[in-house]
């Protein structure tokens, strides 16, 4: 088990350098991660999921956000309707209501689980809107992303057995074919 648990570490640490180079992860930000142990492990979603893998996996997400400055968020499974496990702080700083229930590995799943037992002073919220995210094993995290969610390709893909996709977000482009999207000397100028 030592061997895989290393091989997982090793594998998500060469996924969030990918997404690391391709996302600008600015402090307090918002960052979903919907994981299933389960499908991690290579078995079906919500069926046999794991705390030391659920530990691996938020050891390496807490360095990122050490690192970073973002605010994570760890998506419950579908028994708890997708609810968040984020830091009182967070709940805070962005203005979020607090819901009451404590996530178990039976109605939460293993990672959030883990994630409300390790965080400082865990708190449950019902959504959130975040900048970036991460979907370990098909979770659907679509749901607390900002719109517009832009997928992030990275060289890994699969984190032991299961999908990963990532994504970040972007302000809607609105307005027509006069609108101007980026800012250069030109279009700032006021003659």
């Amino acid at each position: 088990m030592e061997d895989a648990i290393d091989r997982l570490e090793k594998e998500l640490l060469e996924i969030l350098e990918g997404f690391v180079e391709q996302v600008n992860l600015r402090p307090g930000s918002l960052m979903v991660i919907g994981c299933s142990t389960s499908e991690v492990a290579g078995r079906k979603i919500g069926t046999a999921g794991t705390m030391e893998i659920a530990e691996v996996i938020y050891r390496q997400l807490d360095k990122l956000c050490e690192k970073t400055g973002v605010k994570l968020a760890f998506q419950c499974c579908e028994h708890l309707n997708r609810a968040l496990v984020v830091e009182r702080s967070t709940v805070l700083e962005h203005n979020l209501e607090e819901v009451s229930v404590i996530p178990v590995r039976h109605a939460g799943g293993a990672m959030a689980t883990y994630a409300f037992n390790a965080m400082e002073d865990a708190v449950v919220v019902e959504s959130i809107q975040a900048e970036a995210g991460i979907d370990i094993g098909d979770t659907l995290i679509g749901m607390h992303l900002k719109k517009v969610a832009v997928p992030i390709r990275v060289a890994r893909r699969r984190l032991g057995e299961a999908n990963v996709t990532l994504a970040k977000t972007r302000p809607k482009l609105i307005g027509g074919p006069r609108a101007v999207y980026e800012r250069t000397t030109e279009n700032l100028s006021c003659t």
